[in-house]
């Protein structure tokens, strides 16, 4: 068997509630904005205590998708397919020049397109099961996401769905790469994507305790290490990535934001929704990442951390990143995006894992705003408020998800 390959990141395709385009993602980051506010025009969340979440307001699938397909996809969707063409176009993948039985898909998303299932039941509820669309299936399993993206551009490689809560596009990212570097396929198109900004879930994760209810002051609601922080705020968007072997890159001239050289993963195993509370699957998760990529934790420049503004998860990731890192947690700079874009879940990942290749690429770290009254618990350097240029040459992101699925990538510039 010959050795491992290289694998490389050539492409980025963003729809998030800071803006679409990687440029656009990558201005409201940098300027420290938020993109969250009061959602309670666009979602029914009547007698809901949570009004708030990260809506990409100008998204309008039209300008990316033909219109009677368009009708046939789920928001989640809709939102990969126009990241996906964003991210050929970035890429400039002409795919006619490519042997298509090479180019893979792997989407990662949380719950999938939500819309079909309460919808559909509704009708069936009300109009009976001959009233059933016959799209209902093929619109909310999760998978759908992948195989569409497949249709849409003819693509026969590896194809397939993660579903691993927040941590799935984490694992859809990094199963791309060993696609890659083991043969299976010498271009992947990877990431992930979410939509459930739907009454029911908001019922749901408020029932958990888990989100913030700070309504009337939604762009400072989350708050990730912050003292004060009550819960994440749920957001939307797509993230995707075309990934390619260095030599097939390299051949074809295409610019390389950088290798995305590892994956680690590990299970908590302890509480279906709690993290561990010393962070033992997240250190395992990072140490994993690490050995595989051949990175000393000293070599480490960044952490875009999971920071999702839980009191419990982000106190668990700091004790994870201090035990793996010793003295050098408190010398490398750590971030949350979430404090901008809200939580994504399952496209978290995907959309974090940008943010991180941007750093790399731009020199410039992504700041955790809202970070007004730090936890005495969290005491490293969250690159408070504003964006920060720094050298990044080694970044990690992280991804924890329900069900105790931990995830770490690295990133490495070259």
């Amino acid at each position: 068997m010959s050795a491992p390959k290289r694998v490389v990141i050539t492409g980025i395709g963003a729809v998030t509630p800071l803006g679409i385009g990687k440029e656009a993602f990558w201005e409201g980051l940098a300027r420290g904005k938020s993109g969250v506010s009061r959602i309670d025009d666009v979602i029914d969340l009547t007698d809901i205590p949570v009004k708030i979440g990260a809506y990409i307001r100008e998204f309008d699938p039209l300008q990316f998708i033909e219109k009677k397909r368009a009708r046939r996809l789920g928001r989640a969707s809709q939102l990969a397919l126009a990241a996906t063409k964003l991210a050929l176009e970035d890429g400039h993948l002409d795919l006619t020049q490519e042997d298509r039985d090479r180019v893979g898909v792997v989407i990662g998303t949380g719950i999938g397109n939500i819309e079909a299932l309460t919808e559909n039941y509704d009708i069936f509820l009300q109009r009976g099961p001959g009233r059933v669309s016959p799209f209902f299936v093929p619109m909310f399993m999760p998978n759908a996401v992948a195989g569409e993206i497949s249709i849409e551009w003819g693509l026969r490689g590896p194809n397939y769905g993660t579903v691993s809560a927040c941590a799935s596009s984490n694992h859809a990212l990094g199963l791309a790469a060993d696609a890659i570097r083991y043969g299976y396929a010498d271009v992947m198109i990877c990431g992930g994507t979410e939509s459930v900004l739907h009454p029911l879930t908001f019922a749901g994760f408020d029932q958990m305790g888990a989100l913030s209810r700070r309504n009337d002051e939604p762009t400072r609601a989350s708050r990730p290490f912050d003292r004060d922080r009550d819960g994440f705020v749920v957001g939307e968007g797509a993230g995707i990535l075309i990934l390619e072997s260095f030599e097939h890159a390299r051949a074809r001239g295409a610019h390389i934001y950088a290798e995305l050289a590892s994956l680690g993963m590990s299970a908590d195993a302890g509480h279906i929704t709690a993290p561990d509370e010393h962070g033992e699957g997240a250190y395992r998760a990072m140490l994993m990442a690490l050995e595989r990529a051949g990175v000393r934790p000293d070599e480490v420049d960044y952490i875009n951390a999971h920071g999702t503004a839980t009191p419990l998860g982000d106190i668990s990731e700091t004790r994870a990143i201090k035990r793996l890192f010793g003295a050098h947690a408190y010398r490398l700079a750590v971030s949350s995006t979430k404090s901008q874009i809200g939580h994504l879940l399952g496209a978290a990942g995907a959309a974090e894992a940008i943010a991180t290749l941007m750093a790399l690429d731009r020199g410039l770290l992504p700041p955790t705003i809202n970070l007004d009254n730090p936890d005495p618990e969290c005491d490293l350097d969250y690159v408070p408020h504003k964006a920060r240029p720094a050298k990044v040459e080694i970044a990690l992101s992280n991804s924890l998800g329900f069900g105790g699925h931990n995830s770490a990538i690295v990133l490495r510039k070259i």
